[in-house]
């Protein structure tokens, strides 16, 4: 069955985790949920994990059930807060907030000692508040299909991708560690609702009328390659080249996901230090190297409006504070750091293969995005 096949037979519902790997979970209903057993339920719940299994609970009824799984079927018009829901995680931007969905709840037990709460939800539905949550619901109305097109054949790539064996995504000797993260990260769900898929915040963000007009105008609409769906992935900011798949994650070349230039005078990809010193330190014309406000009010959240420095910008610290970064980023102790040294850059110039020599270690670190956790705070 491929991507066309799955939505002629059906939308699908897909499972989104909002809270991975937690002890307790509080749930504000707004409106009934009905459990498996016909039990009826409106009024603010704690899941627990206890043992292995998930200890449901409200302040009237005490425990309600103790089960591995625990299913919550939403009425039509039902909805659920959690209140402190943690987004960008792993990044330098992670922070709670409250956030409300619509959708069925699934409580999952992860091994004995954690839970993980998943929202169960039409695909279209999903994608509205994509929409919502990775921009501003008020962008243009050609915008906003664009982007519905691009998330959708993102996601139904991703769930046939997840059908497939499951490629290996580290390595790890005492020398070297490389990986990368991708859907297959996750067991028991679909996606996850944060940047490491698609920001996925239910009903908390604004659903315009142009954003279900968008949905509406596009339902069914992919990006397409050879009769397959494509892996559409995207960004806010390119910084001037956009970079090949493989930089980034598993080490295949789309021939859709290429290096190209943000402007519109094309250049040749970086090939070497000299040419890559150059081009950080320097500020092409790009569409995304733009300070035009009234046009990032249009097309950004106000989330991410608080970066105005997201086309070129620099960061510094002394010695002793990017070893204590790098140590509490990931678990090694490099002792006194000598030298950080790029081995391999892609065409845009983002390394994705660093060398970090230590007085006690000598290590080289991949892909991109894990170079960026070790040196963020």
């Amino acid at each position: 069955m491929n991507g066309f096949d799955l939505m002629i037979t059906g939308e699908p519902k897909i499972k989104v985790a909002l809270l991975q790997d937690v002890e307790t979970a509080e749930i504000n209903l707004d409106g009934d949920y009905l459990l498996g057993n016909g039990c009826i339920l409106g009024e603010n719940l704690t899941a627990e994990i206890s043992g292995g299994y998930i200890c449901l609970k409200n302040q009237s009824a005490g425990q309600i059930t103790k089960q591995k799984e625990i299913l919550l079927t939403g009425e039509k018009q039902s909805a659920f807060t959690l209140p402190r829901v943690k987004i960008g995680i792993n990044f330098h931007w992670q922070q709670n907030q409250r956030q409300t969905f619509r959708g069925d709840i699934l409580l999952s037990a992860v091994e004995k000692a954690s839970l993980n709460l998943i929202n169960i939800i039409s695909l279209e539905d999903y994608l509205a508040s994509v929409i919502s949550s990775e921009m501003s619901a008020e962008a243009p109305p050609e915008f906003l299909k664009a982007q519905a097109v691009t998330a959708r054949s993102w996601l139904v790539a991703m769930l046939e991708k997840k059908k497939a064996a499951k490629p290996p995504r580290k390595t790890k000797n005492e020398n070297e560690i490389i990986t990368w993260q991708d859907v297959n990260d996750h067991e028991g769900f679909d996606v996850c609702a944060d940047d490491h898929c698609q920001r996925y915040q239910g009903i908390t963000k604004i659903i315009s009328d142009n954003v279900k007009t968008a949905i509406e105008e596009t339902r069914g609409m992919f990006l397409v390659i050879s009769d397959k769906i494509c892996d559409a992935r995207y960004y806010k900011c390119c910084g001037g080249l956009t970079e090949i798949f493989s930089t980034a994650w598993e080490n295949i070349l789309p021939p859709y996901l290429k290096s190209v230039t943000c402007d519109k005078i094309s250049r040749e990809p970086i090939s070497s230090e000299k040419e890559a010193r150059e081009w950080l330190n320097t500020n092409p014309p790009a569409y995304c190297n733009t300070q035009d406000n009234e046009l990032m009010e249009k097309i950004l959240p106000s989330f991410d409006r608080k970066i105005s420095d997201f086309y070129r910008w620099k960061v510094i610290y002394t010695r002793r504070e990017l070893e204590e970064i790098i140590k509490a980023k990931s678990g090694i102790d490099f002792g006194e750091l000598q030298n950080i040294k790029p081995l391999a850059r892609g065409h845009s110039g983002r390394i994705y293969k660093l060398k970090l020599e230590g007085s006690k270690k000598t290590i080289t670190v991949g892909k991109e995005l894990e170079i960026r956790r070790w040196l963020s705070p």
